[in-house]
Formats: structure tokens, sequence, C-alpha cells
């Protein structure tokens, strides 16, 4: 079992290792044209969005498929997730890592399949064709079936946050909305949910712990500090850059594919959220208005007269936990060497492929 769960991690890393320069470049371009970013800009700030609700997710999916049935699976991949990217209105992240490995195994095993019965000389209109009406099929699947399953999982997580907040365990919503964010729904969970309950209680207090739960940079700075001081390979490498992008630009979606490659690592980010947590509900913090985006300048930004040592020891709070445990972790847990380095894994067991 042990082996199974660290081949299926290892395969997850493999989708997402490849394609963190992808996530760089979008990172980037969202710290510097959005509205509220350091150079704004209208037009550059129109590549946001459909970098990350096509471009990223159909890189995965390609990836996926490559993975499994080398350049015609990842094909088959690609396409197949728009499928889940139609079918739904968040970043189909989730939704990628399933169709791209599922479309590359399915069209290994139907050219498998017609191998030797293809008439000599009709090999090329075969291939096409078959490919062509595996795409149609799972495209369908995908926009029916799978889009709208993973659309409402990610909804269940935010009810679950909604009631965790109600219930006055605020602490304990960071379990849900960690592995939340990283399915990359920090935007629906900070502005649908917490948002809106952080403006009423501003209205009353003058400030609002809600509006930290999800925006708050530290523990994602530990996380990459972690993969910095005892990661390896391209992870390793890459770690720096995205740091000063999380930490000074607020963009949070820079540390997910980071997680995403060692699944392990969400424990990271739930020591540091929730000690941050208890730190902001034991002393009472809170800021005037949501860190948009979540930066260390951001925060300085909204933090009311007086409460700057009960927001910031809360964000230090949360870079030195989850840099602790994170390297706890990479030291404990390594990533296979090929995974760190973004190579292929060229042999995958279909029985650990998402289906």
């Amino acid at each position: 079992m042990r082996q199974r769960v660290q081949s299926f991690g290892s395969f997850l890393a493999a989708m997402v290792v490849p394609n963190i320069g992808a996530f760089i470049a979008w990172g980037l371009i969202t710290a510097l044209f959005i509205p509220v970013g350091w150079i704004p800009n209208e037009g550059f700030a129109k590549l946001v969005g459909p970098m990350i609700n096509y471009l990223l997710p159909i890189l995965i999916g390609y990836t996926g498929g490559k993975l499994i049935y080398d350049q015609r699976g990842g094909v088959v991949g690609a396409a197949a997730t728009m499928g889940v990217i139609v079918g739904a209105d968040i970043p189909m992240f989730l939704g990628a890592m399933i169709m791209g490995p599922v479309g590359g195994y399915l069209m290994k095993k139907i050219d498998e399949f017609l191998e030797d019965k293809i008439p000599v000389g009709f090999e090329l209109l075969i291939n096409n064709f078959s490919a062509g009406f595996l795409v149609v099929a799972l495209v369908l699947i995908a926009n029916v079936i799978i889009g709208p399953v993973v659309q409402a999982f990610s909804n269940v997580l935010g009810a679950g946050v909604d009631f965790l907040i109600a219930s006055r365990l605020l602490p304990v919503a960071d379990i849900i909305i960690e592995p939340a964010k990283v399915l990359f729904l920090n935007n629906a969970i900070n502005h649908g949910i917490l948002a809106p309950l952080g403006v009423a209680e501003v209205a009353k207090s003058g400030k609002a712990i809600h509006f930290m739960l999800e925006s708050n940079p530290g523990p994602g700075l530990g996380l990459l500090l972690a993969y910095w001081f005892a990661g390896k390979g391209n992870l390793k490498l890459s770690a720096p850059g995205a740091a000063i992008i999380h930490f000074l630009g607020g963009i949070h979606e820079i540390y997910f594919p980071y997680i995403l490659a060692h699944p392990v690592m969400i424990i990271a980010m739930w020591a540091g959220g929730i000690l941050a947590d208890l730190w902001f509900v034991i002393t009472g913090a809170g800021v005037v208005a949501t860190p948009a985006p979540g930066s260390i300048f951001a925060y300085l930004a909204v933090i009311p007269r007086g409460e700057y040592i009960p927001v910031l020891g809360g964000v230090l709070i949360g870079i030195v936990a989850s840099f602790i445990a994170g390297t706890a972790i990479l030291r404990l847990f390594p990533l296979p060497a090929a995974s760190e380095d973004g190579e292929e894994i060229t042999e995958v067991d279909p029985a650990v492929v998402p289906a």
C-alpha cells in the first residue's frame, strides 16, 4: 500500500513539475498587471483569466496523457481536458489531472487493440479517426459528468469552511481552506465566503479576522523556504523566485504546484495556518479589508492602528511553523529524483492512474 501511494504521488508530481515555469509566468503577469498589481495594465491583465482557466489545465492534461502514452496520449489528454474546463466555472486543475491520464490510457489501449487489425495503407487514417472519436467521447463525458462532479466537490469544501466559521472553530477551518486553495479555489473561498462575513464584522467592530484566514502569506512562504532549504532539483531551484512572487507580490497560486508535486506537504500548510489562526484568535487580531493581493505590503496597508503585532505576529508564526514542518517532511519523505527534476515517468502502473 505504501509503495502504491508513493507511486501515485510521484505520478501527480510528474504532471505538475514540468509545468512550473508556466505557473511562474502566470504569477508574474498577475502580480504585475492586475488592477491592484505593481504595474496595472488593462490589456495585459486580460491574459490572467485565459491562462489560469485554459492554458495551465491543458498543459497538465497534456503532460498527464504524455506520461501514459507519449505524444499521442498527450494530445488526447489535452483535448479531453477541454471538456472539464467548459463544464465548470472554476480553474479545472483537478479535472485535468483526471482526464489527461485517462485520455492517454484509453488511447493506448485502443491502439493496442487495433494494432494487428488495420489493413496495410490505412494506418494513418484509422489512427487519426480513432483518436478523434475518442476525444469526442471523452470531451462529452468530461463536460457532462466529470466537470460538474469536481465543481460539486469544490462547493462542498466551501460549505465546510462556512460551517466551521459559523461554529467558531476558526483555526480548524484551515484544514479545509488549505486543500481547497491548492485546488485553486482560493478566490472563491476568500471573496465568496470569507469577505462577505468579514465586511459584516468590520461594520460591527471595525476589524475582522475573516480576511486573514485565506490570505495570510506566512505559511506559503514557509513552505517555499522549506523547499529551498531541504528540497532537491527544479523545485529547490525555483523556490526562491516563487517565494518572492508569493510573499511580495501576493500571488499565492505560485506555491500550489509545490504541494501538488508532493501532497504530503499540505501538512506543513496546516501547521502554519492553524497556529497562525490560533494566534489571531488569542490576540483578537483583525484587518479592515481584504488584503488583495495577499502580499505582505497589502497586509501592511489594511492593518488597523495598534494591531501590527497581532497581525504580523500571525504572519511570522505561519512562516516559522510551515518551514519547520515542511523541512521535516522533506527530510523524512523526499520526492523521488525523477519527480524533483521534472523528468518523465515512462512506466506507469495503470492501477495508480486516477479514473
